[in-house]
């Protein structure tokens, strides 16, 4: 395993305007009908599993063994859940140690981990930053064996940690801690965040803070953020109590909803299955012990739209920083 510090990137030039106009004709609403969906399953006679954890088990069934001893682990190895801006869980990259067919399930794996309103943003985003070997450059880990019991495959690099587990982590959304983030037009953005994949997360967020009154502004309005301190990042409270920042219980009924909204953008870039998920460990917990969090001190342009915030509740982060470019942290559970 290695683990590389960021440096920077050449500038990325997909155009954003698919996505502005995804914004502007109601992400929040689509995505809030994910949020309010029951969890479904798929039957025919027995559970069928997702796309992409189907795609796990193929693609285990055609390692060799020279690759199963260079990714393969016990299911209860310690590196499971480590997360990461920036690192490689094994030591071989995709596009070198693995055949054409196999890094073609890799990457179908990775699509179907996504929403289809962003699956192929995000993928290009994973590819900008990756750098010149793209896609090819992320590294994969299997734990456990598809079909037969508890597994879990795991894909990092350069702003990504994703899993499939096929719910085999019970009570932990998305499989366990992951990461995102974009560094679209050099390292340091710009205070608008150009041709950035997720700045419109952001831009929900601060719609939130703009709707709060000048009382709860002032609680929501912090100095300086947690910071990124790898594993600590993501670490969960176990209580609302004592958290910082703007209570949701707090929020009037229309305020509510943009939280609401807040939640629906966050969640839209990824597949309905792990939004359900992800909002039912949420919900145990309590939407309203949810805390919004904004860093006044880390203000790029000092334009008083906030870079940097969080969504944190007894079991989740959702951390979001903006400066210098997007690194986003994420934990939810269904208990601590």
């Amino acid at each position: 395993m290695t683990h590389n510090n960021e440096t920077e990137m050449p500038g990325f030039s997909s155009d954003p305007h698919s996505r502005r106009d995804f914004l502007r004709t109601g992400s929040a609403f689509a995505a809030s009908a994910a949020l309010t969906a029951p969890l479904t399953t798929l039957a025919q006679g027995a559970v069928k599993q997702p796309v992409s954890e189907t795609l796990v088990a193929s693609l285990y069934g055609t390692l060799s063994n020279e690759q199963r001893a260079a990714v393969c682990f016990p299911f209860d190895h310690p590196l499971r859940l480590k997360v990461d801006n920036n690192w490689h869980i094994t030591k071989p990259r995709l596009g070198q140690f693995f055949t054409k067919d196999q890094q073609a399930m890799v990457k179908d794996i990775f699509m179907n981990l996504h929403s289809e309103a962003y699956a192929e943003t995000v993928y290009d985003q994973v590819v900008h930053d990756s750098g010149r070997n793209g896609f090819g450059a992320c590294s994969v880990g299997l734990f456990g064996e598809p079909g037969s019991g508890a597994f879990e495959f795991v894909l990092t690099g350069r702003h990504c940690t994703r899993r499939c587990d096929g719910d085999s982590v019970k009570g932990a959304a998305f499989g366990g801690p992951i990461f995102y983030g974009h560094a679209a037009e050099g390292f340091h953005e710009e205070a608008d965040h150009p041709g950035n994949a997720y700045w419109f997360q952001a831009k929900r967020a601060n719609a939130l803070f703009q709707a709060l009154d000048g009382k709860q502004r002032d609680m929501a309005l912090l100095g300086r953020s947690r910071g990124e301190h790898g594993m600590k990042t993501i670490a969960l409270p176990g209580s609302a109590d004592g958290l910082a920042g703007m209570p949701v219980e707090a929020l009037t009924h229309d305020q509510k909803d943009l939280a609401r909204q807040v939640m629906s953008d966050l969640l839209a870039p990824f597949r309905k299955v792990d939004v359900d998920e992800a909002m039912a460990c949420i919900e145990k917990s309590g939407f309203d012990k949810l805390h919004m969090s904004f860093y006044k001190d880390e203000d790029i342009g000092d334009d008083k739209v906030w870079d940097v915030w969080q969504v944190e509740g007894p079991t989740m982060v959702w951390y979001f920083r903006g400066k210098p470019h997007v690194h986003t942290w994420v934990h939810i559970r269904d208990s601590v």
